[in-house]
């Protein structure tokens, strides 16, 4: 029996899975886990449950339509093979920055650690394509987190990064982000919201609303209620903040595609998306985050602020971006 590569957990009874984290789920306890207390060869953990009748892997859209989980396919060696400390600090000058709440939060080497849950992630073996990737989610999440203003030291691309959480909602008055029941039900777990919990945006997403916690915290746990009962957990570490905005990126919300998919052109569009202007690339991930009140519609500052993170970035890793697909202002949103 060989040893673990990973650090034993406090609960014998639990295995740390590939991610890092442990429980006693089928999604801690398989053939990948990194620490078990019967070791990590020779098959599973006798400590494993029982395999669950309940995929661990649906999402919820903002509907609560079901979606497929993220892909795991990969042809690379990862982003932490060539997207070095030097590029995230050229990316992100002001990150640690006094007056941003992301202060000393946001790291590479977390950044880095989230992208191995995501193995097809900027990770096709494509090196240029996967620095387009790497810099359109980084480039959009800026937008999300941004400290920028038009002014602003180095410019307004020079803040991403810069909060944690949705700026406002720091006192735990944000309670609108609640659906109410149990919103999960058709993918088989249950999502409703806690008692005294609050579900604003967290983390380089701004993930939000209790069936997106939910739905996340199935996926990377195996149990929709740890972030249920601890949404707070997406603004307490790093690594968990960068999953939850990658699970977003690659993961479909019917009918809309991943945006993994959209940017890669792993998606292509049918022809009724064609006829209402639906085309693979940057413009696309910005309809599948906010389309309804930023596309199909004149480029207002939110787009243009998405699109120059994106080709800052870009610039930074020394490729060069599709001009033709930077814009949403012809697509048609999908509400």
């Amino acid at each position: 029996m060989s040893s673990c590569s990973g650090d034993r957990c406090d609960d014998a009874s639990h295995c740390r899975s590939k991610w890092g984290y442990c429980g006693a789920s089928t999604a801690h306890c398989n053939a990948e886990s990194t620490w078990k207390a019967a070791g990590c060869s020779g098959g599973e953990s006798t400590t494993a449950p029982p395999a669950s009748t309940t995929s661990s892997s649906a999402s919820t859209s903002a509907q609560g339509s079901p979606t497929p989980a993220p892909s795991s396919g990969t042809s690379g060696n990862g982003i932490g093979s060539w997207f070095t400390q030097a590029d995230f600090d050229a990316f992100f000058p002001n990150i640690n920055n006094a007056a941003c709440t992301g202060a000393n939060f946001f790291t590479h080497g977390a950044l880095v650690q989230a992208a191995s849950a995501f193995p097809s992630f900027a990770n096709s073996g494509d090196v240029e394509e996967d620095k387009l990737e790497l810099a359109a989610f980084l480039g959009q999440t800026s937008h999300e987190t941004t400290g920028g203003w038009a002014t602003a030291p180095g410019g307004p691309q020079a803040w991403g990064y810069c909060f944690v959480g949705e700026v406002g909602c720091e006192t735990g008055s944000c309670t609108q982000y609640c659906a109410a029941g149990n919103p999960c039900a058709p993918q088989g777990f249950d999502c409703t919201c806690a008692t005294g919990q609050t579900y604003q945006g967290r983390g380089p997403v701004q993930l939000s609303w209790n069936y997106n916690y939910g739905a996340f915290s199935q996926y990377i746990f195996g149990d929709a209620s740890v972030l249920i009962n601890d949404p707070s957990r997406v603004a307490t570490n790093a690594t968990l903040a960068y999953q939850a905005g990658l699970w977003f990126w690659m993961t479909p919300q019917l009918p809309k595609p991943s945006c993994h998919d959209a940017m890669t052109g792993a998606w292509q569009p049918t022809a009724a998306d064609s006829s209402l202007g639906r085309v693979p690339g940057y413009g696309m991930t910005t309809n599948i985050i906010n389309g309804g009140l930023e596309c199909d519609m004149a480029t207002n500052a939110k787009v243009v602020d998405r699109v120059e993170y994106y080709k800052r970035y870009a610039g930074v890793l020394n490729v060069a971006v599709d001009e033709a697909t930077l814009y949403c202002d012809q697509m048609r949103s999908y509400r």
